[in-house]
């Protein structure tokens, strides 16, 4: 592992660096809201925004690329990003900041794009599983890290969106003196939404309110801690909560992938998920217990959707991958733009706990449509699936195929194995009876 990492470590730090930009400006949009007088409506709208354009990003990103080219794409949407952050504070105005969030994430999400080409083009069969589990990795921890930088500074001030900019234009020198020309980006053209739920329903449902669970999460999360009173040190550390339980989680979660009915798997995750919500709703006044059970909530979210990817490419012809995974992609972006306006909303009109009520109301619906779905269609068998990689929720159509076609190869490769060791098993027990 140590060997692979060395080799992509310039693309490894530059995202690291970006994500600890991104994650600061999206704890700040709380935090600076709040400051403002923004309601939670408003905070909503302006929280979907990104994921708006994170979508259209996704789709227009490679066509940039195919124009002129990856080096030029990737320090063009850098430029616009780092602008947008400074533009923040400048411009403290619902609609203007909607207006931007689209903007940084359309930014992101070509950055995405153009960066996991190099991370795929740099990898082999052999090396892309580890390329990719580190690449995951590298996101999750500058998202983490984001939180304890923001203690460094005053939200009221222009100081932590600065710092924000900075970091997101110091994160392309590594990126761009390291990387070489890699082919065009070619992103295959989403499933129709109809196709891909007839081929998987529990993926294309469970995958969409996930969405709303993982927007709500990363996006309201500040606002939630702002409402109820926390300071911006206990709003930096309830956020990193929400992110940290992933790096627990997702180990033991993918080991149990490969072992059991994925559905089954679906169906426990999402419980202990609407458990934790349901139970800091009610304890939400006790500060440790809120922090364990965001821990608890947002540590299966990560894995649940690297497991309805797996799910859904185990019920599908190997040919479908591809579309089916760009069709996952969007249909997770949709519920991640309406997701957080339901419960911006739901806060508006009820309470700030009504952040917990949202989300353990999704992860039940979850829970509820795996049950159903488990006693529509048997359950193939542990040889037949495919294999389990943690994708994270931020990656671009790139990585989500990228790691369907190293989870496939790998899958072929172990019942290639595992047919050889039966092959060779009667040959065995003939030359013992002889000896």
């Amino acid at each position: 592992m140590l060997k692979v990492v060395t080799g992509v470590w310039a693309l490894l730090l530059g995202i690291v660096l970006i994500m600890l930009g991104n994650g600061m400006h999206f704890t700040l949009i709380g935090l600076r809201g709040g400051i403002e007088g923004f309601s939670s409506t408003e905070l909503a709208v302006v929280t979907s925004g990104y994921f708006a354009g994170f979508l259209l990003g996704a789709r227009q990103s490679p066509v940039m690329i195919r124009r002129v080219g990856h080096v030029r794409v990737f320090a063009a949407l850098g430029s616009f990003m780092s602008a947008g952050l400074i533009a923040f504070p400048l411009l403290t105005e619902p609609w203007s900041w909607t207006l931007l969030r689209i903007m940084i994430g359309f930014c992101m999400s070509g950055i995405y794009v153009t960066a996991e080409s190099w991370l795929n083009d740099a990898s082999t069969n052999e090396t892309r599983g580890q390329v990719l589990a580190a690449y995951m990795i590298a996101q999750t921890l500058g998202i983490i890290g984001a939180q304890g930088l923001l203690n460094l500074g005053d939200a009221a001030s222009s100081a932590l969106f600065i710092g924000a900019s900075i970091l997101v234009s110091v994160s392309f020198a590594p990126i761009l003196l390291s990387a070489t020309p890699v082919p065009a980006a070619a992103v295959t053209r989403p499933m129709p939404l109809w196709e891909l739920f007839r081929g998987s329903p529990l993926g294309t449902v469970g995958i969409f309110l996930l969405g709303g669970v993982y927007a709500t999460q990363s996006g309201m999360g500040a606002v939630f801690g702002t409402e109820i009173g926390m300071s911006a040190a206990q709003i930096s550390l309830f956020v990193a909560a929400l992110f940290a339980g992933a790096l627990l989680f997702q180990y033991p979660i993918g080991w149990l992938s490969d072992r059991m009915d994925r559905r089954l798997l679906i169906f426990g995750a999402s419980v202990l998920g609407a458990v934790s919500c349901g139970l800091a709703w009610a304890f939400g006044s006790q500060l440790w217990a809120l922090m364990g059970f965001a821990f608890l909530a947002g540590g299966v979210t990560t894995p649940l959707y690297a497991l309805f990817l797996a799910y859904t490419n185990d019920a599908l012809p190997n040919e479908d991958m591809p579309a089916a995974s760009g069709g996952l992609v969007l249909t997770f972006g949709i519920g991640a733009i309406l997701g957080p306006i339901i419960t911006g909303w739901a806060m508006e009109r009820s309470s700030p706990f009504a952040f917990w009520l949202s989300l353990g109301a999704t992860f039940a619906l979850i829970a509820l449509y795996a049950v159903f779905r488990m006693t529509q269609r048997p359950a193939p068998s542990a040889s037949e699936t495919d294999s389990y990689l943690g994708v994270v929720p931020t990656a671009s159509p790139v990585a989500v195929e990228a790691a369907g076609a190293w989870s496939l190869e790998n899958a072929e490769a172990e019942a290639e194995a595992a047919a050889e060791a039966e092959q060779d098993s009667p040959t065995d027990m003939a030359s013992d009876r002889i000896k």
